[in-house]
């Protein structure tokens, strides 16, 4: 069983999932925000092994936690990023198993969408950034470890005007970066065979995506792929705020106060 931190003791149980693939712990202040109204799981996503990551492997990771943890009832899901991504893709395969879902900086589901997304990152890199990446790719020969240093110089382009959380009780982990990029790849085949988004259509749940403007995953473009197949999704946008909207400066308690609100109303601990 993979490890799980769990927040509150009271109130319906809401699963948060971090994001990533594999960055473990990013998804710590959105479950301490809940838990004063919820019972908040935090599952630390399965890391690289013996065998390849698999995004059917996470699912079944999520349902294993889930059955243990949630007595049989049907807990929210609120993922972040990649962790929306997963959401869905375990919602598709159990839609009786969970309650309402919300997506945060969901991640993207086409191919036009991934572009723009690279688009908006172009035009956000400066001339200094830009040499210290062309170095990267000189310098460091190792495909994960470039990918590393890439992952953490440039979660700038990602923040409109983030604040810096304590990190005490925060658990972060550095990124698996084997992990996320064979959950990535698994990720992007299953979108080339047609199987996502269009397993998609099996979600019988409410579903909310929160995004922020200023985020260069294109939330209008990514909230257009899932409507086809999400037609109950409900889209709020941020207009200063940037990928993680509970790190930033001026939507941060709007952002909780929605998200509590919206479980509030669509969760009950069926």
């Amino acid at each position: 069983m993979i490890r799980v931190r769990i927040y509150g003791t009271s109130g319906p149980d809401v699963v948060v999932l971090h994001g990533g693939p594999a960055a473990a712990g990013n998804a710590a202040p959105i479950a301490q925000g809940l838990a004063d109204c919820f019972r908040v799981l935090e599952p630390r996503q399965r890391g690289s092994g013996t065998e390849p990551l698999s995004v059917a492997r996470h699912v079944l990771d999520l349902h294993e936690v889930i059955r243990a943890h949630c007595g049989g009832t049907k807990p929210a899901l609120v993922g972040e990023s990649w962790g929306a991504m997963l959401a869905l893709a375990y919602a598709a395969e159990h839609p009786a198993s969970v309650g309402p879902i919300v997506l945060i900086g969901c991640g993207t589901f086409d191919a036009p969408s991934r572009r723009r997304l690279k688009e908006i990152l172009d035009q956000r890199v400066d001339d200094d950034m830009r040499a210290r990446l062309e170095r990267f790719a000189e310098d460091v020969t190792d495909p994960l470890a470039r990918l590393a240093a890439e992952y953490a110089l440039t979660q700038s382009l990602y923040a409109f005007d983030p604040i810096a959380l304590p990190t005490n009780g925060r658990e972060t982990e550095p990124l698996d970066v084997r992990a996320h990029a064979e959950t990535w790849e698994d990720m992007l085949r299953l979108q080339a065979d047609g199987a996502y988004p269009t397993a998609f259509a099996r979600i019988q749940s409410p579903v909310l995506m929160l995004h922020g403007a200023y985020d260069p995953h294109p939330g209008q473009m990514i909230r257009a792929s899932l409507v086809p197949f999400l037609p109950q999704l409900e889209y709020r946008e941020w207009e200063r705020s940037g990928h993680s909207p509970w790190l930033e400066r001026r939507v941060r308690d709007e952002f909780f106060a929605v998200l509590r609100a919206w479980l509030a109303e669509h969760h009950q601990g069926d």
